[in-house]
């Protein structure tokens, strides 16, 4: 368990406006021993929120299957093995031109289900070159692909820029869950949409050696995949 505003907090030029709550979800039963105990339903509430939304990608995760037309639990196993929730919270911030409460990213992991705020507006995601506000909904998901899926889609799916800005008036809160491949999985184009007119964009590698680069990266986001381009 984790509670930061930032993992780079040390080295950033400006420092986010949030504070997070990190939840390591892998596995389960092990992993909520070391969750706060207080409030006294958290773990309870938490863990429950967790199994379900578990679910919830492994039903998703095998729509992906259908639709890309792959082999039923290709996404399953070690590829989506590892659930990571964060709480992200923004208080209201002074000035929002001064910093965000996310800065541009894309996902490192398989996908992502995130629950927004079901009022305020903070999610944006770049389209074209412009920043494209996501209206939050209420009892709705938002969810990302991440350079994983990317990869193994051979680029059918991208994995797409998005920050998180702040508002003046009102604080937000969202939740987002992580499905993260376990650091020894094989990441690959899939072989079944692969052939002589669509080639291998991507090289075979380890997930472990991606986020060792993801994580150590400096330079623009293109940056992140192009060690692993053939």
């Amino acid at each position: 368990m984790l509670y930061t505003s930032s993992l780079l907090y040390a080295t950033e030029d400006v420092h986010l406006w949030r504070d997070n709550l990190r939840n390591s979800c892998h596995p389960l039963e092990e992993c909520i021993q070391h969750w706060p105990e207080k409030p006294t339903r958290y773990r309870h509430v938490v863990g429950a929120y967790a199994t379900e939304v578990k679910k919830l990608s492994a039903t998703i995760l095998e729509l992906l299957c259908e639709g890309l037309g792959l082999e039923s639990g290709h996404f399953g196993g070690k590829l989506s093995e590892i659930p990571s929730l964060l709480v992200n919270h923004y208080p209201p911030c002074p000035d929002p031109s001064l910093t965000l409460g996310v800065s541009e990213h894309c996902d490192p992991n398989l996908i992502t289900i995130l629950q927004q705020d079901s009022d305020v507006f903070g999610l944006q995601v770049l389209k074209n070159g412009e920043w494209i506000g996501v209206e939050p909904i209420s009892n709705a998901f938002v969810v990302n692909m991440g350079y994983q899926m990317q990869i193994i889609s051979n680029n059918k799916l991208r994995s797409v820029e998005h920050r998180a800005v702040t508002n003046s008036e009102k604080a937000r809160t969202s939740v987002a869950m992580f499905f993260i491949p376990n650091g020894d999985s094989i990441v690959e184009p899939a072989k079944a949409l692969v052939d002589p007119r669509n080639p291998a964009i991507y090289k075979s590698f380890q997930y472990k050696e991606f986020i060792s680069h993801f994580m150590n990266k400096t330079g623009g986001i293109d940056v992140a995949l192009e060690p692993f381009k053939l």
